[in-house]
């Protein structure tokens, strides 16, 4: 039988190439598509996912992760998220589509009428596939979700990019999502072979629900006020501005998102096996938050130096307004696997009521700053939610002290040399930008410069990081 860090090792490994390929195909072909369209028509669908992502929140209601957690879970527990899922899925999409019109009015964008309708019937696709998903997590069987998902986003990038070519406008954004929807369900149900029963337990739906009611209410909390910057950007400024802005979001969070993604999908599972623990858990839960900065730092301060030539490479000149913001938002979002990973570990301990009062601190500073940095333009909200992240670096560690003994002074202790060599890899990295003649040279030689200093001074200095990373490619066969 496999060990736990065995095990834990392989399911990072195929849960890294899973997000990473198919996250790979969406970077190439949104690349090439977003030199077709217009950063407006990106604006357009930016403002009608700001819905779509609150909806989502209701549908999942925390069930997904309470069943992850759950020891003695049965099928009964499984059918009945399912026909829960399903039934707030139907009922959210009746909602907008009610609201369509009055979505349109309050953007004044006649399109989103019809828009809405047609992307919300996501919800209830991904309501269908949700419980194979889980069954896929729980026997960190990320190798399985790879087989799903890279071919569903082929499928995504091509038809989206022909419809780009054909002239299609804001709906190639819209359509090849739902065809690719389609295909995930038929896909899930050929790998997991799972049906729901003809059950419906009201003792499982309130086991459950006492778990993920709470992080339902922190899930809304953290979309409607995450959302706050899109709304006010689309409604204040233009749709130019906040297709930028999307833009330099999705690349910042391209690494930080993803592999923290990686990370939690598969310690949840794993921690929570050992959620007793508690000396254990906080010797892993170290090493976790040691190896994801380790990583993430450098290459979030990395892609700030080299935004300049990276956009202008491979946008064109016509999103150059995502330069500034994109080299901002980097030093938000390197914070992201901190973050997310505490919030983990209360889940994982069970500790919703804490994940609650977490994102009602953060986000009451949230609002603070929105209000004080609105006034004075894109970048100040941006310099804004900088602040705030480190702000809910403090905050977000305040719990884990509580739990397991491992607070902020601890974690920024152990993460310290990292973010200090990544600074200077930072620094190094733009004066290399800065000296090159060419975009190309620019991008190439940051690149190059950045890698050798940051792999080689770790190497010098004895990260004991570095070792852990050649030792999981080796145990994954990569070496």
């Amino acid at each position: 039988m496999e060990n736990l860090k065995d095990k834990t090792v392989k399911g990072v490994f195929w849960s890294a190439f899973n997000r990473f390929s198919t996250q790979g195909l969406q970077f190439v072909f949104g690349i090439l598509i977003a030199r077709i369209l217009l950063p407006e028509e990106y604006g357009v669908v930016a403002l009608l996912y700001v819905f779509i992502e609150i909806l989502d929140c209701f549908i999942d209601s925390g069930f997904a992760n309470a069943l992850i957690r759950k020891h003695d879970r049965t099928d009964e527990d499984f059918s009945t998220v399912f026909y829960y899922n399903l039934v707030v899925a139907l009922i959210c999409y009746a909602l907008l589509w009610c609201a369509s019109p009055y979505i349109a009015a309050f953007y004044d964008i006649p399109i989103l009428e019809n828009i809405t309708k047609v992307v919300g019937l996501g919800l209830i696709l991904g309501s269908i596939q949700t419980i194979m998903g889980i069954k896929l997590t729980i026997a960190l069987d990320f190798k399985t979700g790879a087989k799903i998902s890279i071919p569903s986003n082929i499928i995504i990038g091509v038809l989206g990019l022909w419809m780009a070519y054909s002239g299609y406008g804001v709906w190639t954004l819209v359509i090849p999502n739902l065809i690719a929807g389609v295909f995930r369900i038929f896909m899930c149900w050929f790998y997991v072979r799972w049906l729901p029963a003809l059950t419906f337990s009201w003792k499982s739906f309130k086991e459950m629900f006492s778990f993920g009611s709470k992080l339902l209410a922190s899930s809304l909390i953290d979309k409607v006020f995450s959302n706050i910057y899109t709304i006010l950007i689309g409604k204040f400024f233009n749709l130019s501005a906040l297709g930028c802005y999307k833009r330099a979001g999705m690349f910042a969070s391209f690494f930080s998102n993803n592999i923290t993604g990686i990370l939690q999908n598969v310690t949840l599972p794993v921690l929570s096996s050992i959620q007793n623990e508690d000396e254990r858990l906080k010797s892993i839960y170290s090493s976790i938050i040691r190896m994801s900065v380790f990583v993430i730092f450098p290459l979030m301060l990395g892609l700030s130096a080299v935004a300049d030539p990276f956009i202008r490479i491979l946008l064109t000149d016509k999103w150059e307004d995502s330069i500034s913001l994109l080299q901002i938002i980097c030093f938000a979002l390197m914070w992201y696997p901190v973050h997310a990973l505490n919030l983990n570990l209360l889940q994982v301990k069970g500790r919703s009521d804490y994940f609650l009062k977490l994102e009602i601190m953060k986000k009451i500073t949230s609002i603070l700053f929105i209000f004080v940095t609105f006034p004075f333009g894109l970048k100040a909200i941006c310099y804004g939610s900088v602040v705030t992240s480190l702000i809910s670096v403090v905050w977000n560690t305040h719990y884990t002290k509580k739990i397991i003994g491992y607070g902020f002074l601890s974690q920024i202790h152990d993460i310290m040399p990292t973010l200090l060599h990544s600074l200077v890899m930072g620094v190094l990295v733009h004066i290399v930008v800065y000296l090159m003649p060419t975009l190309w040279f620019k991008l190439i030689m940051g690149i190059i410069v950045g890698a050798l200093y940051y792999i080689g001074g770790a190497y010098i200095m004895k990260f004991k990081e570095l070792r852990e990373v050649f030792n999981i490619l080796k145990l994954t066969n990569v070496f």
